[in-house]
């Protein structure tokens, strides 16, 4: 899975919650700066050329849609971050941020129960 600027991202999120969408749909949805509409359309022409969008023509215009679920991409993504900043170690990953204070004891608690019902 190719990854994915901070814009083709914020594209990506957009088409997941619009499902399908023409161009100046999806500049409808941005808050930030809104850039020039071909801006987008090359954006939305380099997901297409990643595989992650797919589109319908309707004469010279075309409705974008995502061909891949925001699961699969967070699955590559996770997997990516794990691999690259934490050595393949979901412990390290976890205690990054306990030690960082984003994950409370309770919500450990939380996961270890999720894990134990696994068994």
């Amino acid at each position: 899975m190719q990854k994915l600027t901070n814009k083709e991202e914020e594209v990506m999120h957009i088409l997941w919650k619009l499902e399908k969408a023409f161009v100046k749909d999806v500049l409808a949805e941005v808050k930030d700066d809104k850039p020039h509409y071909n801006t987008y359309s090359t954006i939305i022409r380099n997901l297409e050329d990643k595989g992650y969008v797919g589109h319908t023509a309707f004469g010279n215009t075309h409705q974008y849609f995502p061909v891949i679920t925001k699961e699969e991409y967070r699955t590559g993504f996770m997997s990516n971050a794990i691999e690259n900043y934490f050595g393949n170690s979901y412990k390290s990953m976890v205690s990054f941020f306990a030690r960082e204070e984003k994950i409370s004891a309770e919500e450990l608690r939380e996961i270890l129960d999720m894990i134990e019902k696994r068994k």
